[in-house]
């Protein structure tokens, strides 16, 4: 069987280090979409990590990584991670594979990100501009370069037809972007050389060889599920499924082959860049969680928008993905609150309704909150359940009963070590 952990939110939901907290448990980690789009944040030893394309289980020296063939590959970001892991004496070549299924990112395709949303002005959807959405639609479109391409002496030929497609799109959009593509392929090439180092693998034929030896094996979702392309909050969204169906797609894992789902949401919410927010809170309650919380997105930087935890989108992102177990994360963030808001369903239209609508702009959904009671203790150096304050459980107990899912782990700071397990 093949257990998913997932992001339940807009992302940034603190899944590597949930997967770092449980690769232990595992033989192999899978990456099964998105790009160096997602930061993943793991933390242990007084140290910071930030992986974008590399699986959170590399820092286990047993497991197996896979980037999977739903994913989209940089290779020159893919080549600075791996220069970051450098130090840590990592056997890279033995313990990180990559599908040949998998789509490259050119820099043109990063270029043609850049003036798309220049293009949308005011319109822009928030772009990581990682080149990611371009990927994807030359995949659909039946276009892209895959990293089995590397394979094969023709590669650098594809590349170019490619690429002159790509320059002659950019010139489409009446913007003005400044750049130097023989700078830019310099440093792709540099990637390529880098990626050709490792193991490329037919990764579906793998993960079944893995199934047939019993070997566990946990995929690794990237963004949330409110950024699925299909079920998000488009066209805010990313270009890729970020939910469970993604991780069939994404890797060739059959639906009956996956075993436990363990969705992954804040105690409160927060979403980078543009895009609806119902429960967004733009005063001093919204201020401390960002502070508090260090919102700051692990790939752009950007400041997180934050707000009340939102029921209602969590209720539908548990329902989509067939959660069997809850993490709430960051629980410590909401320490000192003298009193906590829910949102448990929306006015939209001047109906009250407890689903997800298809439009959740502000001029036409309103939250409605139950308010709970806060709590005051620190909660940082906590290690067992029975020391979490009552206020605390009674938030714990209230959202368990509302989604249906048991509240597995709660999560009391950014270290590995900083995890209780109810």
């Amino acid at each position: 069987m093949v257990d998913l952990l997932l992001g339940l939110q807009w992302g940034d939901e603190g899944k590597g280090k949930i997967v770092d907290v449980l690769t232990k448990d595992y033989d192999i980690i899978a990456r099964f979409q998105g790009g160096p789009n997602a930061g993943h944040t793991l933390e242990f030893d007084g140290i910071k990590h930030v992986l974008h394309t590399i699986p959170s289980g590399i820092f286990h020296k047993n497991a197996i990584n896979i980037v999977g063939n739903g994913v989209v590959i940089d290779p020159v970001i893919f080549k600075k991670e791996l220069d970051n892991l450098d130090k840590f004496n990592i056997d890279i070549v033995s313990k990180l594979f990559i599908s040949r299924k998998a789509h490259l990112i050119l820099p043109t395709h990063r270029l043609l990100d850049a003036a798309s949303e220049a293009a949308k002005g005011k319109a822009k959807i928030g772009s990581t501009l990682k080149g990611i959405g371009p990927t994807y639609m030359d995949k659909t479109g039946r276009n892209g370069m895959r990293v089995g391409d590397l394979e094969f002496d023709n590669w650098k030929e594809k590349y170019r037809a490619l690429a002159n497609k790509h320059e002659a799109m950019i010139g489409f959009y009446d913007v003005d972007i400044q750049y130097d593509l023989e700078e830019l392929e310099a440093e792709f090439y540099e990637g390529v050389a880098t990626l050709k180092n490792l193991r490329f693998i037919d990764s579906e034929e793998y993960i079944f060889s893995a199934q047939d030896k019993g070997e566990k094996i946990l995929a690794e979702g990237a963004q949330g599920s409110l950024l699925d392309i299909d079920f998000g909050t488009y066209p805010y969204v990313t270009s890729s499924n970020t939910t469970a169906a993604g991780a069939c797609t994404g890797l060739g894992v059959a639906p009956n082959k996956i075993g436990r789902v363990l969705g992954i949401f804040k105690a409160y919410t927060t979403r980078v860049g543009s895009g609806p927010f119902p429960t967004e809170l733009f005063d001093e309650d919204g201020e401390t969680m960002g502070r508090v919380g260090n919102e700051f997105g692990a790939t752009t930087g950007r400041p997180r928008r934050c707000g009340w935890l939102d029921l209602v989108a969590l209720k539908y992102t548990v329902k989509i993905n067939g959660v069997t177990e809850l993490m709430m994360m960051k629980a410590d963030v909401l320490s000192g609150f003298k009193s906590i808001k829910v949102c448990t369903a929306y006015t939209y239209k001047g109906e009250e309704i407890t689903h997800l609508p298809y439009n959740v702009e502000s001029e036409y959904v309103t939250p409605i909150y139950k308010e709970m009671k806060g709590w005051a203790k620190d909660l940082t150096k906590l290690t067992k359940a029975e020391e979490l304050p009552s206020t605390l459980n009674d938030y714990i107990e209230f959202l368990e009963e509302q989604l249906n899912v048991p509240i597995k782990i709660v999560s009391v700071g950014p270290d590995r070590l900083q995890t209780i397990h109810r």
